[in-house]
């Protein structure tokens, strides 16, 4: 039996908004991790031929001179991948979180059906193509596309109409604090993929007294393992974000509880009307 995770039924500070997300990863840690483990590997593979083509060397891949254009190339894909990836995984913490808030669990085949695969495949293209586009173009657009447009799956599986539009609503109430917040928890769980996916590596590197012919294929596993737990983490702050905004500025919270008072299912609240 799975554990539940316990959600608030109120706003939260942002303190509170991360322990929340935390507490929906542990819960269900093993579809969480194994997902964003299995999506993470297919990255680091798709990203090999790039690194190739761009000289780039581990542990942190930085430019080589002569190939900047194709570097350049290398960190779009890099963006893109990752916000295809953490999208899906929103989609599944929503999954997950939504039921939580009303005192729900959902298990096996049930939390891959509300998850609504198809759909969140698609949503996930779209905004995983916008981040590697605005990463190219410039990374001061990037900060708009992530900030506006990444709750995309939790409205996609939570209220289930509005996508893009409605998620870059949510983003920008309350002088941008959804937006704002996902922007920290990204630069936050940056720092902690870089000191996984490299900084234990270039230590090893640094003892061993040069680039050992190990370190080629051990830091792209460094980097999978690091990324594994980032997007899982990254994917249950939207989830437990789109809630938490909805409930600041919607009156979920209200609206929930009316529902239980009248004797209504409470999960019809979550459902947003447009």
């Amino acid at each position: 039996m799975s554990a539940q995770p316990d959600l608030p039924l109120r706003p939260m500070t942002l303190g509170e908004l991360v322990d929340a997300a935390m507490t929906v990863l542990r819960a269900r840690a093993l579809p969480l991790l194994v997902t964003a483990g299995v999506l993470a590997a297919v990255e680091q593979a798709l990203l090999l031929p790039l690194r190739a083509a761009a000289s780039a060397s581990p542990p942190l891949y930085g430019p080589a001179r002569e190939n900047f254009g194709s570097w350049w190339v290398l960190v779009a894909a890099g963006f893109a991948t990752e916000g295809f990836i953490i999208c899906v995984l929103g989609a599944l913490a929503s999954a997950i979180a939504g039921p939580a808030l009303i005192g729900r669990s959902v298990r096996g085949r049930e939390l891959w059906r509300r998850v609504r695969p198809l759909p969140t495949f698609l949503a996930a293209c779209v905004f995983g193509v916008l981040c590697g586009a605005s990463a190219f173009a410039g990374f001061v657009a990037w900060i708009f596309v992530y900030g506006l447009f990444g709750l995309v799956s939790a409205v996609l599986v939570i209220d289930r109409s509005g996508l893009f539009a409605r998620a870059a609503g949510l983003a920008v109430r309350g002088g941008m604090r959804a937006a704002w917040t996902r922007l920290a928890a990204y630069v936050t769980w940056l720092a902690v993929r870089v000191v996984l996916g490299a900084g234990w590596v270039a230590v090893f590197a640094w003892v061993a007294d040069g680039e050992p012919g190990w370190q080629a294929w051990l830091t792209p596993v460094a980097w999978a393992l690091g990324n594994t737990v980032a997007y899982a983490a990254l994917g249950c702050v939207d989830a437990v974000l789109l809630l938490e905004t909805r409930i600041r500025t919607e009156g979920l919270d209200i609206a929930v509880s009316r529902a239980r008072s009248r004797g209504d299912d409470p999960a019809a609240a979550l459902v947003w009307a447009p």
